[in-house]
Parts: structure tokens; C-alpha cells; sequence
């Protein structure tokens, strides 16, 4: 595998400290709102690579951290009046809700900078007795001209960053440069006793801190925000190596910004989109999957109609997840040695797997990992398209195929598991069949009506005409695929009748329900809206 190395500036081998073993750290969020979508891009992306080591056989530490304590923080604290640590851990607590829906997989550990305050009064300590750092009226500084290789990772040189300086720096440093590795408190800011007084630590040193003590001196990937290399990925090296004495990233992995109108999505902006009132409009899995189909490093430009075409991208891709589960449960032979189409698609499948992983190897190409992915489900579903009753068809070949579909797919987080809610929608699923029932009363179907009471009945749900309709009574939620495969063969007998009224009446309530039907050959299918 070749991956961009942002400090070199061009692909290498990826060759990892420990045979088989892949350490990487992650910059999580500043726990201050609810994340957007431009922070959500960083932790798919990280979260797929992650995945696809593991894919390759790698033993992964993965570290994300939480900044709980930041100039942010404390701003948004004050705006709400409540207690910064406190507002810090509500949105942390957040973050999980959001993550989860993205299937982001929980990182190894979650170190929170307010739970590593000793760890990082520690660490200013040793960088002023080695001459890294001072101290000045209660604020601890980082001696930038002290560390030989400052401005390696961003390309800057130290003499273009002090003349580019701004005039209003802080007069106690020794020069502009310097930046904070602690602050002396401020009244009803949280603060931690130390050697300098109360304060608090600055941005940076946190990062060092936490990946050293869960990774080691030295980590193989450290990833993050394009906008995170300088200062802050520029100034954890400094600290981390001066620290050690050892070199502290091997890999640095950088994804591009998404953009609003050409311009980066930020908070400090004002235009940026809450991860979760995206989750509202759009399914999680979709928007998962517009975050990489694009490469990583590439900007990646918001609007709506863009994760639109995502959505449908991806339910082209899950139709054929469905398409494979109707064949399964079809009644096809079985044969042990797949010969002429059947042969011909696992031929087909295993070289475009090889495809996928090369287009991984090559920088984590997600976007021509994707086409990969495309061209398996076009060969599936050219073969499962060829299924006729009096045609031996191969349910080991597309069994095959289909693991190799899936595995892929869930390399990439994409096949987000969100089957059929089984409580969702109950009522209204059941109002429509109250509609059914009353109209087969009228129509004096009796027997119809009988047999809809009955059916419910043997699922515990129990009828109660009144003068304003039906109404249904049950102590545990119905299953509602049970109620749909009723539907489904309602509609059925009402078309075979040619009752297409009743049969449209079904089909086109449903939908006003959110539950979508699909007439196909092998007969009509259900499915949850997705936006």
C-alpha cells in the first residue's frame, strides 16, 4: 500500500514500525456544538481506512481524541450560561449518537484532554527544563527557534512566519512564533493547579500528549483536516519530538475541506451544515457514501443535489443486495462446480476485487474503489437478470459473488445495517388495513373482513369496530414485515379481481406512509422511503 505522506509530499510505501501492526492517531472535534459535516468528513474517512487495514489483515490501535477544554468551550459556556466541562461532555456524549448513525466504529480509546491534565503538565514541564519552552507571569511558551525542524510538515520557513507576523503579539514572548503550551486562569474559566499556577493547557500540547502515551514515541499515521497542518499538526511535532528525542509521525494523512460556494465550511464562517440536520433530510448511509466518493485529498463541494445523487448511487448498489436476497429465497438448483455465466461471473467478481484493493493501495482511492464496487454489482445483476423457471440457475456462484459484494461494501462502511424498522410505521400500516377492512364491510366481503380480523387476531392484535372505524389494541408492537406480506397479498387479490382501485389505494397509501412498493417479476417488494 501507497499513501501520501503530507511531511514528504509524495506517495510512499507504507512500511509500519511493527510487522502486521498499524498504530494511528485522529484529531477528533473541539466539543463545542454538535459536529457538521465538514467534521464528519475526517471520521469517514479515517474510520474506511481503519477498516481496510483490518481488511488487509493489520492488528490497528486507532486513537481519536476530544478537546474538552478550549477558548470555544469556554465562549459557548458563557452564551449558555452553563458549565463548560459539563456543555463539553453533553456534546461528547452527542458525537456518539452522530457517529453511530455514520457506522463509525468506536475508536480504540477517546482520550479527553481534562482527563490527561497531569500527563500534560508533565510534558510542559520536561520541554522547559530541556530550554523548548518558558514561562512568563503564569503562561508556559513554546521556544519555536529551539526546535531545528519547525515548519517541516507546512513548508513554512521561521523567518517568513515572523515576518508575516501581526503586530498585536503578545509583548512578553520572546518572539511571535511562540505559541501557548499553558495559560494562566481567568476568573470563571476551568482551571488545574500546577507549577506555574492556575491555568489551563493550550490546543496543541494535548494532541502530543495522548497519541505518546497511547501509541508510543513514535505513531505510523496521524491523520486529520487539511486545515489542521498548521499550525496545530506543525506544532505537535515540535512538542512531541522534543519531548522524545525520536521522530513522531511516520505517515501524515490530510483530507481536503468540503466547500460551500468554493469556500471552506467552518463554523468561524457561519456556513456550515449540523451533521444531523443532514441526517433528517438525507439516510446516513448516503451521506456516508458522498463523503468518499470522492478521494480524500480532493475538495469535496456541499449542496444538496450532490447527496441526492448519492442517495440513488447507493440504492443502486443496495438494490442488488435485494435482488440477491429474492434469488436465494427463490427455487433455483444448486450446483457444486459453476460452469459457463456462472463461472464466468465469479471469474469476473474475484479480478474486480483485485481492482478494488489496488485502487485502495493506490493512496486509498475510495472514489475508483467505488467503480470496483459498480461493476460487481452490474455483473450480479446481469446473471441474476438471466433467472427463469426453466433455466438451471447457480445459488453457490451467486453466493460467491455476493459474499465478495458485501465484504466490499462493508470495507467501506457503506452497507449501513438499517433493515426494515420493525415497530416503525405500525399505525399507519394498520390504519390502512382498518381502510380495507371497512371498505370489504360495505361491500359485504365478509369473509375478507373475517379473514383480516383473523389474521390480526393470530398476531395479537385485537379489532375494535366502533361507530368511527376500527381501532386495534396490542401489547407488544407487531412485526410489520407480517403486516406488509398481508398488504402485498391483499393488493394482490384485489388486481387479480380487477379492483384497481383498491389495489392503487394500497400501493399510493403506503407511500404517503413512507413505504415504498416495487412491482417485479418475482413479485412486488417493499421498502422504507429513504428520504
Amino acid at each position: 500500500m501507497r499513501v501520501y505522506n503530507t511531511l514528504s509530499g509524495r506517495k510512499e510505501e507504507l512500511e509500519t514500525l511493527e510487522p502486521n501492526q498499524v498504530k494511528i492517531y485522529v484529531c477528533g472535534p473541539t466539543t463545542y456544538n454538535y459536529i457538521h459535516l465538514g467534521n464528519a468528513r475526517p471520521l469517514v474517512v479515517f474510520d474506511s481506512l481503519r477498516r481496510y487495514l483490518i481488511y488487509q489483515g493489520y492488528k490497528v490501535t486507532y486513537i481519536q481524541n476530544f478537546t474538552d477544554v478550549d477558548d470555544k468551550i469556554i465562549k459557548r459556556s458563557r452564551e449558555k450560561g452553563e458549565n463548560a466541562l459539563e456543555l463539553a461532555a453533553h456534546y461528547i456524549n452527542e458525537y456518539f449518537k452522530d457517529a453511530a448513525a455514520l457506522n463509525i466504529l468506536p475508536a480504540d480509546a477517546h482520550p479527553q484532554v481534562s482527563r490527561h491534565m497531569d500527563d500534560i503538565i508533565k510534558a510542559i514541564s520536561i520541554l522547559i527544563a530541556k530550554g523548548f519552552a518558558y514561562e512568563v507571569d503564569g503562561d508556559v511558551y513554546y521556544r519555536v527557534r529551539a526546535f531545528k525542524g519547525y515548519g517541516r510538515l507546512s513548508g513554512r520557513s521561521l523567518e517568513d512566519m515572523l515576518a508575516g507576523a501581526r503586530v498585536e503579539v503578545d509583548e512578553r514572548k520572546e518572539e511571535a512564533a511562540d505559541f501557548a503550551l499553558w495559560k494562566a486562569a481567568k476568573p470563571g474559566e476551568p482551571s488545574w493547579d500546577s507549577p506555574w499556577g492556575r491555568g489551563r493547557p493550550g490546543w496543541h500540547i494535548e494532541c502530543s500528549v495522548m497519541a505518546n502515551k497511547y501509541l508510543g514515541d513514535t505513531i505510523d499515521i496521524h491523520g486529520g483536516g487539511n486545515d489542521l497542518i498548521f499550525p496545530h499538526h506543525e506544532n505537535e511535532i515540535a512538542q512531541a519530538e522534543a519531548l522524545t528525542g525520536k521522530p513522531f509521525v511516520r505517515y501524515w494523512m490530510h483530507n481536503g475541506f468540503i466547500t460551500v460556494n468554493s469556500e471552506k465550511m467552518s463554523k468561524s464562517l457561519g456556513n456550515f451544515f449540523l451533521l444531523r440536520d443532514v441526517l433528517e433530510r438525507f439516510p446516513a448511509d448516503a451521506v456516508r457514501f458522498y463523503l468518499i466518493a470522492t478521494h480524500y485529498r480532493s475538495p469535496l463541494d456541499f449542496d444538496d443535489g450532490k447527496l441526492e445523487e448519492a442517495r440513488k448511487a447507493l440504492g443502486r448498489l443496495k438494490t442488488t443486495l435485494l435482488l440477491v436476497n429474492e434469488f436465494q429465497q427463490g427455487n433455483h438448483s444448486l450446483k457444486v462446480k459453476p460452469e459457463g455465466e456462472a463461472l464466468n461471473l465469479n471469474q469476473a467478481v474475484t479480478d474486480l476485487q483485485q481492482e478494488f484493493i489496488a485502487a485502495l493501495d493506490d493512496d486509498f482511492n475510495t472514489a475508483r474503489a467505488l467503480g470496483s464496487l459498480f461493476e460487481i454489482s452490474h455483473r450480479i445483476n446481469n446473471y441474476l437478470a438471466s433467472a427463469r423457471p426453466d433455466r438451471a440457475m447457480d445459488q453457490a456462484a451467486v453466493a460467491e459473488a455476493a459474499a465478495i459484494f458485501k465484504e466490499l461494501g462493508e470495507v467501506l462502511g457503506i452497507f449501513i445495517d438499517r433493515q426494515q424498522d420493525e415497530t416503525a410505521g405500525i399505525d399507519k400500516v394498520l390504519d390502512i388495513i382498518a381502510a380495507i377492512r371497512h371498505f370489504a364491510r360495505q361491500e359485504r366481503d365478509y369473509q375478507l373482513a373475517d379473514d383480516i380480523r383473523d389474521f390480526l387476531g393470530a398476531m395479537g392484535i385485537v379489532s375494535e369496530d366502533t361507530t368511527g372505524g376500527t381501532r386495534f389494541r396490542y401489547e407488544s408492537p407487531p412485526k410489520l414485515s407480517l403486516l406488509m406480506e398481508k398488504l402485498i397479498a391483499l393488493r394482490s387479490n384485489f388486481k387479480s379481481r380487477k379492483q384497481y382501485a383498491q389495489a392503487d389505494y394500497i400501493r399510493d397509501s403506503l407511500q404517503q406512509a413512507g413505504i415504498i412498493l416495487e412491482d417485479t417479476r418475482e413479485g412486488a417488494r417493499w421498502k422504507i422511503a429513504e428520504a
